[in-house]
């Protein structure tokens, strides 16, 4: 159920980056024949790319898409970078709930207010701060998830699957 969620914010987000191109490319062409452009469309762009950017993070957690430095890393044993692996993870999930907590203060913060951004189409503020909160918790559950996968992984004498999908005993890498 969760796979299908990311897809899903997955597909929003490349909606997001299609929305994007269509608004930008719009305003430019509106501003350069017809000397006009797209009302509100700086904000509608900042709210476009907020979902382009936190709306794909639960499936780039899950793919293990992130950006790793392995220099130092590669030169200690399978164990200790399985356990280094479950350390970044534990640390995003600590790292992620402030980030949670001001996101839902703010969500209702706006709701509450009724908050809205000033110009000719007065667009409301709260749905940028949804969209944020939910990719947000999304990647949260996710990297939660993979820390107790991560920890029954090497409990269990495997090594945690990182790149090409090849899973090796740590038993057998001792011989």
């Amino acid at each position: 159920m969760l796979n299908r969620i990311e897809r899903f914010l997955l597909d929003m987000a490349a909606f997001a980056v299609a929305g994007l191109c269509l608004l930008i490319t719009g305003s430019v062409v509106l501003r350069a024949t017809l000397n006009s452009g797209i009302p509100d469309t700086i904000v509608m762009v900042a709210e476009l790319m907020v979902a382009a950017i936190v709306l794909p993070l639960a499936a780039a957690t899950t793919a293990r898409a992130h950006i790793v430095v392995e220099f130092v890393s590669k030169m200690l044993t399978p164990r200790t970078q399985d356990w280094l692996i479950v350390f970044g993870s534990l640390f995003g999930v600590l790292s992620l709930m402030p980030l949670l907590y001001a996101g839902w203060n703010e969500v209702m913060k706006n709701i509450a207010s009724g908050s809205f951004y000033f110009g000719e189409l007065s667009l409301p503020k709260w749905p940028g701060r949804a969209i944020f909160l939910v990719g947000l918790s999304f990647c949260w559950l996710r990297l939660l998830l993979m820390v107790v996968a991560d920890i029954r992984t090497i409990r269990a004498g495997s090594h945690i699957e990182v790149e090409g999908g090849k899973t090796t005993d740590l038993m057998s890498e001792k011989t």
